[in-house]
């Protein structure tokens, strides 16, 4: 296994903790914190602008984190998918990496076994 970059490890990392209970009574706290200290700032603009921008700034940061974790988690479950398949003696190996395949490929694909699907319906259907 390769050692992780920086990123790789810190973005895992502030995923796992955005994700945590910890996490979230310490957002609380600070809003807590920030509502009650408004009468001693007299509501002002800046104490306003204060919680406005750090909930901005964080948020901002944390889709790139998040997306990060989402892409590395979602390449995991396909290439484990396509383990699946490829080891399947009876699965259809062609339908390995169709996850690089353009949206309209994948809809033809998608037809061709919602189709089958009916046709077995029917199959069965006949039977009874």
């Amino acid at each position: 296994m390769m050692k992780k970059n920086f990123f790789d490890h810190f973005a895992d990392q502030a995923a796992y903790f955005a994700g945590s209970p910890g996490a979230f009574i310490g957002a609380s706290l600070l809003v807590i914190i920030w509502a009650v200290t408004g009468p001693f700032f007299k509501f002002s603009e800046v104490w306003q602008m204060v919680i406005n921008t750090g909930t901005t700034i964080v948020t901002f940061l944390m889709v790139f984190l998040i997306q990060k974790a989402q892409n590395k988690d979602s390449k995991a479950i396909q290439i484990k998918l396509n383990e699946l398949v490829a080891a399947h003696e009876n699965a259809n190996n062609r339908i390995v990496d169709i996850e690089d395949l353009t949206e309209e490929e994948l809809d033809q694909i998608h037809k061709f076994y919602e189709n089958l699907r009916n046709s077995r319906n029917r199959d069965t259907s006949k039977e009874e």
